[in-house]
């Protein structure tokens, strides 16, 4: 007996193969924690309301944190790092002099009183003699001989010109230059101008290569004696830009390429005294904005080479009465616009005395020492550096993360890979049911199948 099978000719169903899986399928297969618990293939029961309120409070206080620590990095902090550093030799720094007059008495011409004279207090606006109850006698011969201005003509007057002649000579000033052991001479001194008037600068880079120390300690820097010539000083009745009660120099111990601002940054050394200056060079480093004040470009100067606080100041000022009345002072950069020999002779004791009391007074008034070395061959580095940078901010989050969720960042690439599957097939079926109810309007109504075998059998 035989057996007929009939073949059975199923249809596949309609799967949707691109729909993503359920959400409790997603929870449980999440490296998100506690999400497992709360989407359930169960009945919602106490248990999940509680992990529902636990995953909340993690997630509020993970968003608290993570506010606080972006609000921190926008503060743009910065810390402060202080080194020691030492090497084997270093460059010795510049050192800047100025005689604290600053025009010689004697090289006053009749031209110069004319034109300076009310500048430097000497005279009054009608040309006469300043005070000249105060004035010695000394004094007023060559002031009445100077200010006799009677059938005089003036001629031009520079002001660059004055300073440059009246100043006092480095060739007059230096008795004795040493530097580590070996002697210097006023050539290795360069003349720059300040508010003083006319300084000089020693190893100022202008004249040659810098020069080193390779040991600290006296007697291994710079050492000059210097004899300030009070004999040459501007009689003073009061104190004036030009002139001042003191008597001595001003020192100012800076970098190659730091213009000097000796006016500001420097101090007095007095006569009849052995000054010993020990240095130690500091190097500082600046964050740029938003975590500092500075640029990290240095502003562009036409008078300038390296940026510095001074070459700044110096600068804005020239620049500022150049635009306002074209005019430069002496000691602004830019284009001009419109030694004591004590002799001893074979003379009486008493004669011997008196003038070895004069010339001792001569040295206390006069004549100084001035010592200049590093303390040590070591410089000291102040250096800003970013408290908080993106790497701390990021490792912050993250730690922040998984110690309230337990989330990296590939578990938000999995949630965001997740929202993307559901919402590009909700967005497809959208797309096709609209598509299917345009091709039913299109092409009328589909007649059934039993409708079609009626028309064939008539048809035949």
């Amino acid at each position: 007996m035989k057996t007929s099978v009939m073949d059975l000719k199923v249809e596949p169903m309609d799967i949707d193969y691109d729909q993503p899986p359920p959400l409790q399928v997603f929870a449980h297969t999440s490296t998100l924690h506690g999400i497992s618990h709360i989407f359930s293939y169960e009945k919602i029961t106490a248990k999940c309301c509680l992990w529902v309120v636990f995953f909340l409070s993690s997630l509020t206080f993970l968003m608290y944190v993570c506010v606080d620590r972006i609000q921190f990095y926008l503060e743009y902090p910065h810390v402060t790092k202080l080194d020691e550093i030492t090497t084997p030799m270093m460059v010795f720094p510049a050192v800047t002099i100025c005689n604290l007059n600053s025009i010689r008495f004697s090289r006053i011409t009749r031209n110069d009183l004319y034109h300076a004279g009310e500048l430097l207090a000497l005279l009054n606006s009608r040309h006469e003699i300043r005070d000249a109850h105060l004035v010695e006698e000394s004094v007023m011969e060559v002031l009445k001989s100077k200010a006799d201005f009677r059938s005089f003509k003036p001629r031009p007057f520079n002001m660059w010109e004055f300073y440059n002649r009246t100043g006092h000579d480095i060739k007059d000033m230096l008795l004795s230059c040493q530097f580590r052991g070996s002697p210097c001479r006023p050539e290795d001194f360069s003349v720059v101008f300040t508010r003083y008037g006319k300084c000089y600068s020693f190893n100022s880079g202008n004249t040659g290569a810098p020069l080193v120390s390779v040991k600290g300690g006296m007697g291994n820097g710079l050492e000059i004696m210097l004899d300030i010539q009070q004999d040459e000083y501007l009689p003073v009745w009061g104190e004036t830009d030009d002139s001042s009660f003191e008597a001595g120099i001003k020192v100012q111990i800076h970098s190659q390429d730091e213009p000097a601002f000796i006016d500001q940054l420097g101090f007095g050394v007095a006569p009849g005294f052995q000054t010993f200056v020990s240095c130690q060079e500091q190097r500082l480093v600046y964050l740029p904005a938003p975590w500092g004040s500075c640029k990290s470009t240095p502003p562009s100067s036409d008078y300038f080479k390296a940026y510095s606080i001074s070459a700044c100041r110096t600068d804005c000022e020239t620049r500022y009465l150049v635009e306002n009345c074209n005019c430069r002072m002496v000691h602004m950069p830019g284009e001009s616009l419109h030694r004591l020999h004590i002799l001893m002779y074979n003379l009486p004791y008493w004669t011997v005395k008196i003038m070895l009391n004069r010339v001792l007074c001569a040295v206390r008034e006069n004549v100084l020492v001035l010592d200049v070395f590093f303390e040590a061959l070591n410089y000291e580095t102040i250096e800003q550096r970013k408290a908080y940078e993106v790497a701390g901010l990021l490792g912050d989050i993250g730690g922040q993360m998984g110690l309230f969720i337990g989330a990296s960042v590939l578990t938000i690439l999995e949630l965001f890979d997740y929202l993307y599957e559901v919402m590009k097939h909700r967005l497809c079926r959208c797309s096709d049911k609209k598509h299917h109810h345009n091709n039913n309007t299109d092409h009328g109504t589909v007649l059934g199948l039993d409708d079609v075998k009626c028309h064939v059998s008539k048809f035949h």
